[in-house]
């Protein structure tokens, strides 16, 4: 055949391919025909190819020399034919990596020309068929013979459904034998020539940066939710927004003991549950290249294609991103070496992209910090609550001939105030109160009082000297913290209360009346000799005393003004006749409508009655 006949046949197969196309869309509804027809007119186009492959093969050489004018002339038509045919063609090796393709390929997968040259085939084509193509593949070159089968090709978010004929090619100057592929649409109409991608458009890309800003602003307030600091829900619910809006598969991996972890694995909506996911949740994370590669390097890493499947290790089924039918891959790393977390998606769906890597080092920042606050309150709440268990008692005991309650509120810092009641000699013993200051070294003071007050009330009989003697080591101690303090030891009905510059405890009768003790004193820890106030009471059956701390009279409503005792009374004689942990419980609501809710300093409220 002449080069004049080979480009004439050329044209006439063009434009039987376009009355194809037109048919296709006119009739929808009966491809049968259209597809018979595009099968024939692959046979057409293949021993076109195999007659000018022959045609080059019988050009005359010079051995030694260059190629004369007539082979370079054949080789450049047989160029030409390959870049202007019709229809989508790709040149793979024999392990299906591309080595050339035309621009009708890259014109439906809507990727740059030459984009795929180098990259492994079988990325594209879905995943329950790759193994089908591995084996069309193999029979087309070890036979000769051309092989053809039905399977879906996906890039840049495009998906087609094609028939996919192969056949083997002898090509000149390479050292192997290659295969062609050639790709016909079946349910996707190809773009016209020219057509701008639609990915690419003005509208689609400003759509794109808002939905990555998006993303920021939802991980965000995600991240800065109250929970997410007491509890560890960070990562499962930012895997959870990333899993809905941004990728079929995320993981997290995070970095304990210098060894990475699996710590969270979302999987697509169709199995949450399913076999794959429990894989992956249990395959190592230090056995993935990419995990390691970011966590060595600190920076993300992303994969358009995904060309190694064994990139994040291995699980029962072999490959992780083999299993997940993975088609592109982005992983950035969590705060500063914190943890990996890993976005997948499969084909069908955009490839990520430089601008995505952009978005999730962002992500990955905020989540490190967020991983970091976590951990950070929750060392700091769990050091609250061994404070609070060393100011106040989970449980009080019960002390013979009366009903004790009590309630504690920890303030903006814990440890500052106290209550305790405890055995003593001959009978039993209560106290209450707080050092003038704030933080750690106001709880280390008021642990040592309440724990000073306890050891020494085992000897003495008194609470006046037991106060005393605790005055005194607190001004050896040398802190320059003063205490308020109470302390009462109970005798059958009596009472002996010392005070050492405490609120006066309050006694509610049954009748409705209150009257408040005298109080008074000099707080411990100002001077070496103390100054008390010492008062013995009779409390009989009925009657309450309620001893109340500092931070509840100096409560503040949103006017400023204080709670007050004036206010308290008011409530304690409504309560006249009640329980105590009535009595308790309406005291806190009361200041808790007062205030609005708000509490600043630590409130305690303990109230003994008689029965």
């Amino acid at each position: 055949m002449t080069t004049p006949d080979f480009e004439h046949a050329l044209d006439a197969l063009a434009g039987r391919v376009s009355s194809l196309r037109a048919a296709r869309a006119a009739y929808p509804s009966d491809l049968a025909p259209t597809l018979d027809a595009a099968l024939a007119e692959l046979d057409t186009a293949a021993e076109l190819l195999a007659e000018a492959r022959e045609q080059l093969r019988k050009s005359p050489k010079r051995a030694g020399a260059k190629r004369d004018g007539g082979a370079q002339r054949e080789l450049k038509l047989l160029r030409q034919v390959f870049r202007a045919f019709p229809v989508p063609v790709i040149v793979l090796d024999g392990g299906g990596v591309v080595r050339r393709i035309n621009p009708e390929t890259s014109r439906m997968l809507g990727s740059p020309d030459g984009y795929l040259v180098g990259r492994s085939f079988p990325l594209l084509v879905d995943v329950s068929r790759r193994a089908a193509f591995r084996s069309h593949l193999t029979s087309a070159l070890q036979t000769g013979q051309p092989s053809a089968f039905e399977t879906r090709l996906a890039h840049q978010g495009r998906t087609h459904t094609v028939q996919l004929a192969m056949i083997r090619l002898t090509m000149p100057g390479e050292p192997q034998q290659m295969v062609a592929a050639i790709a016909l649409p079946i349910e996707v109409q190809v773009p016209e020539p020219g057509a701008r991608r639609p990915e690419q458009s003005d509208g689609a890309l400003l759509l794109a940066a808002a939905r990555r800003q998006d993303l920021l602003v939802k991980m965000a307030t995600l991240l800065l939710d109250e929970e997410a600091l007491r509890r560890p829900v960070a990562l499962p619910r930012a895997t959870r927004l990333l899993a809905a809006e941004w990728a079929d598969w995320v993981i997290a991996d995070v970095v304990r003991d210098g060894v990475p972890r699996r710590s969270a694995v979302m999987a697509p909506k169709d199995q949450p549950l399913g076999e794959l996911a429990r894989q992956v949740e249990a395959a190592d994370p230090a056995t993935g290249q990419v995990v390691l590669q970011v966590l060595d390097r600190g920076s993300g890493v992303v994969h358009e294609m995904v060309e190694d499947e064994t990139l994040l290790g291995f699980c029962a089924d072999g490959p992780v991103l083999t299993a997940m039918g993975a088609s592109s891959l982005l992983s950035v790393p969590i705060g500063s070496g914190d943890g990996v977390l890993t976005l997948v998606r499969t084909n069908g769906r955009q490839p990520f992209a430089l601008a995505d890597l952009a978005v999730m080092q962002e992500v990955g920042l905020q989540l490190g910090l967020a991983v970091r606050a976590q951990s950070s309150f929750q060392s700091r709440s769990r050091a609250a609550d061994a404070l609070s268990a060393s100011v106040a008692p989970r449980n009080l005991p019960d002390i013979p001939g009366y009903e004790a309650a009590a309630v504690y509120h920890p303030g903006s810092s814990v440890g500052a105030e106290f209550y305790d009641v405890f055995p003593v000699s001959g009978g039993w013993g209560f106290a209450l109160g707080g050092a003038a200051g704030k933080g750690e070294e106001a709880a280390s003071v008021t642990a040592m009082v309440r724990g000073g007050l306890r050891v020494l009330s085992v000897w003495e009989s008194d609470p006046d000297l037991v106060m005393r003697k605790v005055n005194e080591a607190l001004v050896a101690q040398g802190s320059g913290m003063f205490v308020m303090a109470v302390a009462g030891f109970v005798q059958g009905r009596t009472i002996r209360l010392s005070s050492a510059g405490h609120h006066p405890a309050a006694r509610v009768r049954n009748d409705g009346t209150v009257r408040f003790v005298a109080g008074g004193g000099v707080p411990l820890g100002i001077a070496g000799e103390a100054e008390t106030q010492v008062e013995t009471l009779t409390v009989p059956v009925g009657e309450t005393l309620v001893l109340y701390s500092e931070g509840l009279v100096s409560s503040r409503n949103a006017r400023g003004e204080p709670y007050g005792d004036e206010r308290l009374a008011d409530v304690l004689g409504r309560c006249a006749g009640q329980s105590p942990s009535t009595v308790v419980k309406a005291v806190e609501a009361d200041r808790h409508a007062f205030s609005e809710g708000q509490v600043w300093d630590e409130i305690v409220v303990f109230a003994l009655r008689g029965v």
